[in-house]
């Protein structure tokens, strides 16, 4: 699992070198302000997992814990960026980018959240990195949460579970914005909440492992309950978070502020009511169970209908923070599934898509929606990124917007096949294409 995360998440890696050697696509076709960039996240890349008087994440806990993950391995060493990220950043530099997108490790700086002091040695490394970063004229883009935290805030109060985890965040955040804020412009607050709701809290295959049958066999947790809990307070979190940099950082330091989800584009399986309506179902359940709160204050009128009182209510004082709003939204977008009604149609079960009413697939009579790559989920539909910015642009009235994730799922194999990557330079051409169109359109 760690593996398959590992891939699900890497690196946009394209750079403008090779952006001269795909036909029909040129660097004119973007704006010259366009950041071409790469992307990581601490527990992945950092390796250093006990250097440093970093505290434990849920990630550290959950990846040694027997057959949790496939294979045995973990992030301790991992790319051991912690001591060579001097040299990742001349290889980035040597690509032609403009900006990296990396997440700050929670427990590397606040070891026991609000419970322990602020870890100056974290504190000096991430100086140390964005300072590096801007002197190759690389713009750091900055994540507080990709997928890990403290340990310590786990083992206290169930972490998302409860309300407490709000002070814990806004505190965090507040640290953050106040040692490094004076040099990062772009802030996100979570990246991809609804992978860590989904696979933490309905699926359990990711810490804190939760969840009850059907979708999943965990020692403990809810499916039907837990991950609207969770939901709901890292939207509450993500509320805190621009509360405080709004109102006391924004403005002196001139960054902005956003959350990025992970947005695959849907289609009807059939062209027939049922499953159109069940294409939209999967948009709200995915991706507006995030950005609607935060737009326009409430969750989705179809979620409303469907889950009742199992879904959370925003208080009045909830909703005063929520009007912060966002700057930008940050889409991860890699490819495209196919959807078929599961309410008025009959359904093999389906983890994979009950929770949206919709059954998810890649294929429709034995063909593929696009060409299969190593990762199950990830086909290659260059139409769904012109799609999905679409969608956001004219669901949430044309809030600004980053590609912050996209790339091609690679197999892992002998250097000299993993060099001859045609297909991921065949994938980004179509899909920067795609976006260029997209462009055109805004």
């Amino acid at each position: 699992m760690f593996e398959k995360m590992k891939k699900a998440m890497l690196v946009f890696v394209f750079s403008l070198q090779q952006l001269s050697l795909i036909s029909c696509l040129h660097r004119s076709q973007f704006p010259q302000s366009f950041l071409f960039g790469t992307a990581t996240s601490s527990y992945q890349i950092e390796g250093a997992y006990l250097e440093g008087n970093k505290g434990l994440s849920n990630w550290d806990v959950y990846s040694h814990i027997p057959g949790k993950i496939k294979d045995g391995s973990n992030g301790d060493v991992a790319d051991d960026h912690y001591h060579r990220y001097m040299e990742d950043i001349q290889l980035m530099h040597s690509l032609g980018v403009n900006s990296y997108r990396f997440s700050i490790s929670w427990s590397r700086v606040l070891p026991s959240g609000r419970f322990g002091d602020v870890n100056p040695v974290g504190i000096e490394f991430y100086n140390k990195l964005i300072d590096a970063l801007l002197k190759k004229g690389i713009e750091p883009f900055v994540t507080l949460s990709h997928f890990d935290v403290p340990q310590e805030l786990e083992d206290r109060y169930g972490a998302w579970l409860n309300p407490q985890i709000q002070q814990d965040f806004g505190y965090f955040a507040e640290v953050c914005f106040r040692e490094f804020g004076d040099r990062v412009k772009y802030w996100t607050t979570f990246n991809e909440p609804n992978v860590v709701v989904m696979q933490g809290y309905i699926t359990g295959d990711f810490p804190p492992a939760r969840c009850s049958k059907p979708y999943g066999d965990c020692p403990a947790g809810d499916s039907a309950i837990e991950p609207y809990i969770a939901a709901h307070n890292i939207i509450l979190c993500h509320a805190t978070a621009v509360d405080i940099y709004r109102n006391k950082y924004q403005t002196k330091q001139g960054g902005s502020i956003g959350i990025v989800l992970t947005m695959y584009g849907f289609e009807p399986l059939r062209d027939i009511p049922e499953d159109r309506l069940a294409a939209e179902r999967a948009f709200a359940f995915d991706i507006a169970w995030f950005l609607d709160p935060i737009i326009y204050g409430d969750y989705p009128p179809e979620m409303r209908q469907i889950l009742g009182l199992r879904l959370p209510t925003f208080s009045p004082e909830d909703k005063k923070k929520l009007a912060n709003k966002l700057d930008f939204i940050g889409i991860n977008h890699y490819s495209t599934l196919y959807v078929k009604d599961c309410m008025f149609s009959p359904c093999e079960s389906s983890m994979n898509g009950a929770y949206a009413y919709g059954s998810r697939t890649g294929e429709r009579d034995g063909l593929p929606i696009g060409a299969p790559t190593a990762m199950p989920t990830f086909y290659v539909v260059p139409r769904g990124m012109e799609k999905i910015v679409m969608q956001i642009m004219q669901r949430y009235n044309n809030t600004p917007m980053f590609i912050t994730e996209n790339g091609f799922a690679q197999k892992s194999g002998p250097k000299k096949d993993m060099l001859n990557d045609m297909d991921r330079v065949e994938y980004l051409n179509g899909y920067l294409n795609s976006l260029a169109v997209a462009m055109r359109r805004v």
